[in-house]
């Protein structure tokens, strides 16, 4: 008994103002705050591998895997403002519960920013599975500037709530920054636009790496594809660079989009022709690309058109059905030689441009045309 109140009178003695029983039962609430984060990660870490073998996703235990460290630290943070709350620090020769309720805030402010610095990481991780499923390789190359832009404006915002939790007045320095960032902004105005022309290109993909495009006067392949500018190789070999501001307002013309390859010509065959020749020959022709097994079925055309100046001409317009450059060369050099044989066959003559004049005689009215 007496024991028991030596230790009674022991709490009561005080330190800083502070009585031992004080320091003891916040000391007590520090503990079990320890021993409730250390239970609560092990939950976590339990039902993440619970969570894993359950579903087949991987988003749901990273979302788990991104909660557990942030929420244990809350955990402790709480345990530290109920522990200060109990210990009633004095205010006076100085504030030390204020000075405990702003290290208190400082902490939770961390842990806001903590959890959603990691919230990034999660959702980079979504945004790389869904371009993953997508052919161009632009927002591939753009994921990794939207994840550190994110996590950049999360550190900033951070770093203000803390300097105005501080005390520091943040209000000149973001009217400093609105003034410096007009500025910046009105400096980098094409960059910025450019920028948003990478971004226009990631929502309408009119092509990727590798596609043969036209835009205005440059045709070639496009071979780079960046934040700022797009490269395109033309044919003759030479690399021409494309703001991307200036190529989002251009038409582009994707070659490489085409489902099949048009050939179009129109052959000429001469006047001496006769109608009856000329219904067969066009007879002929379109049974030529009726079987040509190069040759699209689902529409052609072969049509007597016009009388040129020098010949009769046939219109001829029809698909191949591959799109390879060199396989389309071939196919079209086929059907262009195999029409010849036809007309060849028929005794017709592929027209060519010529002038006859007839010259009149002085005495007479007989006129005398020459070739």
């Amino acid at each position: 008994m007496e024991s028991l109140t030596q230790f009674s009178h022991l709490l009561d003695q005080s330190f800083a103002g502070i009585s031992f029983g004080r320091m003891l039962l916040a000391g007590s609430v520090l503990f079990f705050a320890l021993l409730l984060r250390n239970i609560l990660s092990l939950l976590l870490a339990r039902t993440l591998v619970a969570a894993a073998r359950r579903t087949a996703g991987e988003m749901d235990d990273m979302l788990l895997e991104q909660l557990k460290r942030p929420t244990s630290f809350l955990v402790l943070i709480g345990g530290l403002w109920l522990a200060t709350s109990l210990l009633a620090l004095p205010r006076q020769p100085i504030d030390l519960a204020a000075d405990a309720d702003e290290l208190i805030r400082l902490l939770f402010i961390i842990n806001i920013g903590w959890f959603m610095f990691n919230l990034i990481g999660l959702l980079d991780a979504w945004l790389s599975h869904w371009t993953q499923k997508t052919e161009s390789t632009l927002d591939d190359h753009l994921l990794p500037f939207i994840r550190k832009g994110l996590r950049s404006f999360i550190i900033i915002m951070m770093g203000l709530m803390l300097a105005q939790t501080l005390g520091y007045p943040i209000s000149g320095l973001i009217a400093s920054l609105g003034i410096g960032g007009l500025a910046v902004a009105l400096a980098a105005k094409d960059s910025l636009s450019n920028i948003f022309g990478s971004l226009m290109i990631i929502l309408d993909r009119p092509f990727q790496i590798g596609d043969w495009v036209k835009a205005g006067d440059v045709e070639g392949t496009v071979e780079e594809i960046g934040f700022r500018s797009t490269r395109i190789r033309t044919f003759a070999k030479t690399l021409v660079t494309i703001p991307n501001n200036t190529l989002t307002n251009q038409a582009i013309n994707n070659f490489s989009r085409m489902p099949k390859r048009r050939i179009k010509m129109s052959v000429g065959i001469s006047y001496a022709t006769t109608p009856t020749q000329m219904r067969n020959a066009i007879e002929n022709i379109r049974t030529l690309l009726r079987e040509h097994p190069a040759i699209d079925q689902e529409f052609f055309l072969v049509n007597f058109t016009d009388f040129g100046a020098s010949s009769l001409d046939i219109l001829v317009y029809c698909f191949t059905r591959t799109t390879v450059w060199g396989d389309y060369l071939d196919a079209r050099q086929d059907v262009c030689l195999k029409i010849m044989d036809i007309l060849e066959e028929m005794g017709l003559e592929i027209a060519f441009p010529s002038r006859t004049i007839y010259l009149s005689q002085t005495k007479g009215n007989a006129g005398l045309p020459i070739s």
